[in-house]
């Protein structure tokens, strides 16, 4: 996500930054200094399922558990860091190495693992997506907005509970189910911070202090003890997912309209955190006792913009919160929606790759920000940026030439001390995709007194900047037609005039650029990222900072910003559907997605170069939501599903059972991870004909008839067993088998297409991905 850098203490706003590399979502997954005594750190002991219901008997075992390791009662007080007592059983204490050991020893203990970090990295949108607030007959309206569903965020900053966006005006009253708090804090009164739209706001700390080894400084990190927000991100995403009805918002004009959330009738629930520590961190131990009051508090969805970095952790690694607190969610039928990460567009980089989890990649919308830019010589040219303001800015055009014998000046090596930059509009071209490096230059630019910069770049990684300075991106062959006539003219001058919002054609969607990439490479032949939703250019609220943020909106980019969206739609779903499994609201909206953009054209994969996106860019396609609440058919799964996912990645049986409600025995025989009841089928290594089962459930009309038909590429053949499939009131659920072989000879790449089922209403689309491997591959 591009984001807010703020500093109170210099009362200083470096603007929004719309760019892939400084996603505050990004995380790195990390060991935080050893500022503590060496000896004691923390550790996370996992026991798995709760061994009985009561949660002050439960905290107590913990306490006598870890009493029995560190010598007495006393002691053990003093080193909890936390009991989890409500989705799963364990805790987190200080303790030595040795300790730990001991302790990981005992009855009951299914793993001790130390104390991780990871590191912090709309007005068009919902229109867009076809959730317009004037039609009747869509989803939104259908669904009542979403009302009675609570969205838990379990993202980074915090909320800004005062803005307008999350009042609470003809809202109803608060589920009797919820059993959260609004925790008071620093600037956080939370006996008037939370009402009907925000119910409930929590912040987790203990870990990261511990680890830490003394107080955290709210002060020399601009942050708030508190769920209060202080850098924009959460308050930016809550907002997106169940944000009120707020006219009028724009960013200085741009993108004018009103900025709702996706399930404006849902309530809120805050969960915050990550701190602002050497620039952002999450401790494990404050994410999965998170993950663990969510699940007491009653949450439906929970919306985590979170990741990991690769190589990813097993499910059932402790090191990762993540998956262990997700599976536990999930269980109990919380749909957990996570970011797919911002580190593409390379191969084998999505993130958050659990089967349970609905993982969410970043599309573009049809929006832009066209911005004129006219030569001395009278022709104009069409740039991107968000230009704000009546003026335009007039002055001499310059290029840092040098000789041929030197280096190239490229944009990320102009410096604040370029005096020959003051006055003046400076055209430069990037040499790379380092958006920090650039965003120092364009800084630099300014700092010496330059007037403006024209940025030429590569289009597969193109969105224009939010910044109070004329910042101005045009494609590597615009900008060489800009310097042919600087070249042409002994006195080139120009002007740029302020951007305009175009919505609609020609702009089309494309899956963003810095999007995290498929295959799994945890699991190959689980398909991920799942779908893709709205994530760059985003406009929705953030805290008032400071004046300049004009009405506390902004844009802002990541797949942070694609999570909330699909979060919003599943709280619709859930609203209407509220007996549905997490797995049948995944399977509805991975199966009635788009695949092409709503003017029939295809959608493209933003890279070096661009391409036709494929599953392993956007899963099943764009999200669909309207589609989504009728899909005809759902593959639907259960905890047992997830089970047999891991016996067929090879877990043991102590593994699992640490994750599961009961004792599991895997069968002698590994199930095929092809059989896990998937809404697509990925094989990465085709060797012979395989043949594999799904189940699908019918949720339309009772009396239904499907037919199978299969799109694949040349060489690929596909076997559909029935060919029809005949539902009636007594035959809700059937079964049928796909066999896939493969006609090529030598190893290659993947092959993409799919396996749709129609009634002639609905289309139930499963995307394929099938690599064949003859032999012994080569790399």
């Amino acid at each position: 996500m591009g984001f807010l850098l703020h500093d109170q203490k210099n009362t200083m706003i470096m603007s929004f930054v719309l760019v892939p590399l400084l996603l505050i979502l990004n995380m790195h997954y990390y060991m935080l200094p050893a500022l503590a005594d060496s000896k004691r750190n923390v550790y996370i002991v996992y026991m798995g399922k709760r061994q009985h219901l009561d949660v002050e008997l439960l905290t107590r075992t913990h306490h006598d558990m870890l009493a029995t390791v560190l010598g007495s009662e006393e002691t053990s007080e003093d080193s909890i860091v936390y009991s989890y007592k409500h989705g799963f059983s364990g805790f987190a204490a200080k303790m030595t190495k040795a300790q730990a050991l001991k302790l990981s020893k005992l009855p009951g203990v299914i793993h001790v693992t130390r104390n991780r970090f990871y590191k912090v990295q709309t007005t068009r949108s919902w229109d867009y997506l076809g959730l317009s607030s004037t039609s009747l007959s869509n989803l939104l309206n259908k669904s009542k907005m979403g009302n009675g569903v609570i969205i838990g965020l379990l993202d980074t900053a915090g909320i800004w509970p005062e803005l307008e966006v999350f009042n609470d005006e003809n809202l109803g009253p608060v589920p009797s189910r919820w059993r959260g708090v609004c925790e008071s804090g620093e600037h956080f009164d939370g006996a008037k911070a939370c009402n009907r739209k925000l119910i409930g706001a929590r912040y987790f700390i203990s870990g990261l202090e511990a680890e830490y080894g003394q107080p955290y400084n709210t002060s020399e990190n601009d942050d708030y003890m508190s769920p209060r927000d202080s850098s924009g991100h959460g308050t930016h995403t809550s907002s997106i997912a169940g944000g009120s009805f707020v006219a009028n918002a724009s960013y200085d004009g741009l993108g004018l309209g009103t900025v709702r959330g996706g399930a404006p009738g849902a309530h809120l629930a805050m969960y915050k955190v990550c701190w602002r520590l050497y620039g952002g961190v999450c401790a494990d131990a404050d994410v999965l006792k998170a993950f663990d009051e969510a699940i007491n508090d009653g949450v439906d969805v929970l919306s985590v913009s979170l990741a990991a970095d690769i190589p990813l952790y097993s499910e059932v690694d402790h090191r990762g919160s993540i998956p262990i607190g997700s599976f536990h969610a999930v269980a109990k039928g919380i749909t957990v929606v996570c970011a797919a990460g911002n580190a593409g567009p390379r191969a084998e980089t999505v993130q958050n790759t659990a089967p349970w989890i609905l993982t969410v990649a970043a599309s573009t919308v049809d929006r832009s920000f066209p911005t004129p830019i006219t030569l001395g010589n009278n022709h104009t040219i069409i740039g991107q940026a968000m230009f704000t303001g009546e003026d335009t800015v007039s002055a001499a055009l310059v290029y840092p030439e040098v000789s041929d014998l030197m280096p190239p000046r490229n944009c990320e090596s102009l410096l604040s001390n370029d005096d020959w930059m003051a006055g003046k509009i400076v055209l430069c071209f990037a040499s790379d995709c380092n958006q920090s490096l650039l965003n120092d230059a364009i800084l630099s630019v300014k700092a010496a007194g330059g007037l403006g910069v024209i940025v030429s770049r590569s289009p597969s990684n193109y969105y224009p900047y939010a910044m109070n300075f004329p910042c101005l991106q045009v494609t590597y062959e615009t900008g060489t037609q800009i310097l042919y006539y600087i070249r042409s003219t002994s006195n080139p001058q120009v002007r740029l005039s302020p951007s305009r919002t175009h919505i609609g054609k020609p702009v089309s969607t494309n899956v963003a650029y810095f999007s995290s990439r498929g295959p799994s490479s945890n699991a190959p032949a689980i398909l991920k990222p799942d779908i893709a939703a709205p994530g760059v250019q985003i406009l929705a609220a953030i805290p008032p900072f400071d004046e300049t943020t004009n009405g506390a909106f902004a844009f802002l980019s990541g797949t942070s910003m694609a999570t909330p969206h699909v979060s919003g739609i599943v709280a619709l779903l859930k609203s209407l559907y509220p007996d549905w499994s997490p797995a049948a609201i995944k399977s509805a909206i991975i199966t009635t997605a788009l695949t092409s953009h709503q003017s029939g054209g295809p959608i493209f994969a933003e890279g070096d170069p661009p391409k036709l996106a494929d599953p392993f860019d956007f899963g099943g396609g764009i999200v669909n939501p309207n589609s989504a609440a009728d899909p005809g058919l759902v593959y639907d799964m259960n905890t047992e599903n997830y089970v047999q996912y891991l016996c067929a990645m090879g877990y043991n049986n102590s593994d699992i059972f640490q994750l599961t409600e009961h004792p599991v025995v895997c069968p002698s025989k590994q199930p095929s991870i092809l059989d896990v009841n998937l809404p697509s089928i990925t094989i990465p290594n085709l060797k012979k004909p395989t043949i594999l089962t799904r189940t699908v459930t019918n949720v339309g009309p009772l009396n239904s008839k499907y037919k199978a038909s299969v799109e694949f590429a040349s060489g690929i053949n596909v076997a559909v067993r029935p060919e029809t499939l005949i539902f009636s009131s007594r035959t809700k659920t059937i079964s049928f088998t796909v066999m896939i072989s493969s006609a090529h000879n030598v190893n290659a790449g993947y092959y993409f297409g799919s396996l749709t089922w129609t009634d002639g209403v609905h289309v139930v689309r499963s995307p394929i991905s099938v690599r064949t491997e003859v032999g012994e591959s080569f790399f």
